[in-house]
């Protein structure tokens, strides 16, 4: 396995496995803020320009569609943030917003997203921390 691939993989797997329980903790503080910074075109602008930088540098250092499955998730969740940055670059200010805090507003909604993102770092800080360096 490649070491780009395990460094992103713990990287990316602690993250989730940090920041979900935080968000679901404080579930209304997380949709406030949410609702703030999504009804603020600078701030959006701001998200995009960074989510589409770290999803370019993801993509850009880890494009691997072989050699197993944590190197694809690692790619899968690469594009996924570069297309998360685009998203937020051509959103409707308010238009785009509101679709995704009506959905968020409702718990068992919200809980739901956020499972797949627990589930995702519990698999990528185990494949990450279990796997062997080629390099």
């Amino acid at each position: 396995m490649s070491s780009r691939t395990i460094f992103l993989s713990r990287l990316i797997g602690l993250y989730c496995l940090l920041f979900v329980p935080a968000v679901v903790i404080h579930r209304q503080a997380t949709l406030d803020s949410l609702a703030g910074i999504l009804h603020n075109p600078s701030l959006i602008l701001v998200l995009g320009i960074i989510t589409l930088g770290v999803g370019l540098a993801m993509v850009l250092a880890h494009n691997f569609w072989s050699g197993g499955a944590l190197p694809v998730v690692v790619t899968l969740v690469s594009w996924l943030a570069l297309i998360k940055g685009l998203f937020f670059l051509y959103m409707v200010p308010l238009g785009g917003a509101e679709c995704l805090l009506s959905m968020l507003r409702h718990p068992l909604h919200f809980y739901l997203c956020m499972t797949p993102s627990l589930v995702l770092g519990i698999y990528l800080t185990y494949g990450g921390f279990t796997s062997k360096s080629t390099s």
